[in-house]
């Protein structure tokens, strides 16, 4: 333990590159949906590594699968295919409205992809000059240059020389102001069913039919990034389940590893024919490690129990919060779908997200922003019920802890 206890949070300022500053916190150990520090404390966590511990830390079932795996086949390369690949392919197939599948490690490569084969795919069916890319403002889909312009945050693409051109941002939900954007010089549409780092919003119905309707009418191809809202995270596999509404082009990653980095890019078989052989590629993408993990954590999440249970667990938080709510008046709003959950905070305290987070640390509990004045809450699928009015206990004690000053 002292040498575990010589690294402490000061070293991250000596070796690592600033980009990031992290919690004073330095985790060491988790299981299902609690986690140690360093010191020995004991944390709930309902951060899930922003959306992405689908299955809790160190699921029997996962780690199993990894140690089968990695004393198996660790990696190839893509001049060979593999079992566990293909495996999950077919199942991704099988589960979703998709025939094909591409695979990465992130979300950020899922999204490059997919950006890649919408501008290839309009120009093999249409020729030049049909290259317009829209997206929405306060989205977010990854930080390679090409994801990080088609996201509508420029604080996170300004400051690195020339964007990327011909990409449109747009007020989500906002129908006239999409309507009037769309045109036969329209490729592709990019959004997410829900807004994530955005602040959890969800699209309107009648805004997503009017997407996919008016994309359908100038032969644009709409994308769906379900990095975030994916694997199951709303009580769906995937979100666009909830709204009947059919991409052409879907994006996975995050909750699809359990933790272990892995990505998809779903789509058809007739947009899926313009990435022809050498137009894209990823050393690691499909990887035979990372597919087994993905297997397993699918066949754990697409059960009626394990999506009924993101339901009744997103009950009980809306009620829990709801009854710190009626005490403290700290939320504007509570909103989201399943276990991808935003509280708005009220006027009084607008801006303090971060404030709300750290005091939740202090009496621990993991949780997360999204933007200044939201606080995230994206736990395991297969949380306890007895660990969510856990976690709800100390994060009423934050929350407290705030409004007291």
């Amino acid at each position: 333990m002292s040498e575990q206890n010589s690294v402490t949070r000061a070293l991250f300022d000596e070796v690592m590159v600033p980009n990031y500053n992290p919690a004073d916190i330095v985790p060491v150990r988790g299981e299902g949906s609690r986690v140690w520090d360093s010191e020995g404390r004991e944390f709930v966590d309902f951060a899930g590594g922003i959306a992405v511990n689908s299955l809790g830390h160190c699921h029997p079932a996962m780690v199993a699968t990894l140690n089968a795996q990695g004393s198996q086949l660790w990696h190839l390369s893509n001049v060979f295919t593999n079992e566990p690949a293909l495996k999950l392919a077919k199942t991704l197939v099988d589960s979703t409205f998709a025939e094909r599948v591409y695979f990465a490690n992130s979300g950020a490569e899922a999204n490059e992809a997919a950006l890649k084969l919408v501008r290839r795919y309009a120009l093999e069916h249409y020729g030049e000059g049909k290259e317009q890319i829209i997206a929405f403002k306060q989205a977010f889909h990854g930080r390679t240059f090409f994801t990080v312009t088609v996201g509508g945050q420029p604080a996170y693409s300004d400051g690195f020389g020339p964007k990327p051109g011909a990409i449109d941002h747009l007020p989500f939900n906002d129908i006239e102001a999409f309507e009037a954007a769309i045109s036969d010089k329209t490729c592709a549409v990019m959004m997410e069913p829900m807004q994530g780092e955005g602040g959890i919003i969800p699209a309107d119905q009648a805004f997503i039919e009017r997407v996919r309707a008016l994309c359908d009418k100038h032969n644009a191809l709409l994308i769906f990034d379900e990095v975030q809202t994916g694997a199951g995270r709303t009580g769906k596999l995937y979100a666009y389940e909830h709204f009947g509404v059919v991409p052409d082009l879907l994006t996975s990653a995050k909750g699809l590893g359990g933790g272990f980095p892995v990505a998809a890019m779903l789509t058809s078989a007739k947009v899926a024919a313009s990435l022809k052989v050498g137009t894209h590629g990823s050393t690691y993408g499909g990887n035979p490690l990372a597919c087994a993990v993905a297997q397993t954590v699918i066949d754990v999440i697409n059960t009626p129990e394990v999506l009924a249970n993101v339901e009744a667990r997103s009950a009980q938080f809306r009620a829990g919060l709801e009854a710190i709510n009626a005490k403290y008046a700290v939320f504007n709003e509570v909103r989201g779908m399943g276990l991808l959950l935003g509280a708005e905070l009220s006027e009084a305290y607008q801006g303090r997200a971060r404030d709300v987070l750290i005091a939740s640390a202090e009496a621990g509990l993991m949780c997360l922003v999204a933007g200044a004045s939201v606080v995230r809450f994206a736990p395991s699928l297969v949380i306890s019920e007895a660990d969510v009015a856990e976690g709800l206990a100390r994060f009423e004690r934050a929350v407290a802890q705030i409004v007291q000053g």
